[in-house]
């Protein structure tokens, strides 16, 4: 996937194709970490580049669910959980749960044909406002992509401090693009070029 979403021709077309895009960048500040590494939380708080893509994954899953008007019970351990990559849990693993939820989000809104379907506000939560009866569909898509790109800023601080890897450097790298005078592509600590 290039660094710049394609030409869009509607609007539920644009607001996949930027969620998909925000997705992939987030799942690309993984690229070539270790184990340790994708549980390393080097700054003054407790998120990891592995913990945060479990986190947006079980995000953008409870909001599909809503939109489908599915039961979920509030479980606040299952959601501090999906703020850590477990030891025995491996990135493949957190990966393709991504991709099933991702799958899923597209299948569901491929099924809607109002994009201003009425979706309910949960009010026991504190941050949604009181005042609300109902989001929309467009909303929430509006919302999964605001969601994956804070965390995915929160992923590129965190990766940086890891091994000093940036967005375009990693996707040069992921993508395979030629190396050029003003773009090197990210390599391992110890392989990069002063």
């Amino acid at each position: 996937m290039p660094g710049q979403v394609g030409a869009i021709s509607n609007e539920r077309e644009g607001l996949l194709a930027y969620l998909a895009h925000m997705r992939y960048v987030l799942k690309l500040t993984a690229y070539g970490l270790t184990p340790e590494q994708l549980r390393a939380t080097p700054t003054a708080g407790t998120l990891s580049v592995g913990g945060l893509i479990k986190h947006c994954t079980a995000t953008e899953e409870s909001w599909i669910d809503t939109v489908r008007r599915q039961p979920q019970k509030v479980d606040y351990e299952a959601y501090n959980a999906n703020f850590r990559l477990a030891d025995d849990e491996p990135i493949e693993a957190v990966l393709a749960e991504y991709g099933r939820v991702a799958l899923k989000t597209e299948e569901t809104i491929a099924g809607i044909d109002d994009l201003g379907q009425a979706v309910p506000v949960d009010h026991s939560v504190p941050w949604n406002p009181k005042d609300v009866d109902n989001w929309s569909v467009r909303w929430v898509l509006l919302h999964l992509i605001q969601e994956t790109a804070r965390h995915t800023g929160h992923a590129d601080i965190i990766r940086e401090a890891i091994d000093g890897g940036t967005a375009y450097p990693i996707m040069a790298a992921a993508e395979n693009w030629p190396d050029s005078p003003w773009m090197q592509k990210w390599k391992p600590s110890g392989d990069q070029q002063a």
